[in-house]
C-alpha cells in the first residue's frame, strides 16, 4: 500500500506519516523506484500511534509505548506507569484549565462591557 492508501486506512495525514518515518517511529518498505510500501504490519503501528496521540501522549512516550507494545517480554506495569504519569500530566493540565477559566470569568464578570473604554481584562493584563 501507497502513503495515500496508508493515510486512508489510519486517518493520519500523509505528512503526519512521513514525519513519523523521519523520526524512525516506522520504517515501511522502499520499492526499486524508491516509494515507500506500507505493511499491515505498519498500518497497526500507524493506527497505534495515531490512537495514543489522540490520547494526548508525547512523541516520546509513543515511542517508548511502541517499543513496549513490540516487546512481548515487557512487563504491564511499565506500561502502566507511563499512563499513569500521562494520566497525572493531564490532572495538573485540567487543573491549571480550571484556573485559567476561573481567572478569566472574574475578569468578563467585571468588564461592563459597553461603550465605555474603562477594561478590567485589558487593565488585568496590562498589570500582570
Amino acid at each position: 500500500m501507497n502513503i495515500s492508501g496508508a493515510a486512508r486506512a489510519t486517518g493520519l495525514p500523509a505528512k503526519t506519516i512521513r514525519y513519523y518515518e523521519e523520526i524512525g517511529l516506522i520504517r515501511p518498505q522502499r520499492t526499486a523506484n524508491g516509494y515507500r510500501h506500507f505493511r499491515d504490519s505498519d498500518i497497526h503501528k500507524l493506527t497505534f500511534l495515531g490512537r495514543a496521540r489522540a490520547l494526548g501522549f508525547s512523541i516520546e512516550d509513543c515511542r517508548r509505548l511502541l517499543a513496549l507494545y513490540e516487546d512481548k517480554a515487557r512487563a504491564s506495569a511499565d506500561v502502566k506507569r507511563l499512563a499513569e504519569e500521562h494520566l497525572a500530566q493531564i490532572a495538573d493540565k485540567i487543573a491549571q484549565l480550571r484556573g485559567m477559566q476561573a481567572t478569566l470569568r472574574e475578569l468578563v464578570d467585571q468588564c461592563a462591557g459597553d461603550h465605555r473604554p474603562d477594561c478590567p481584562i485589558l487593565r488585568d493584563l496590562a498589570n500582570g
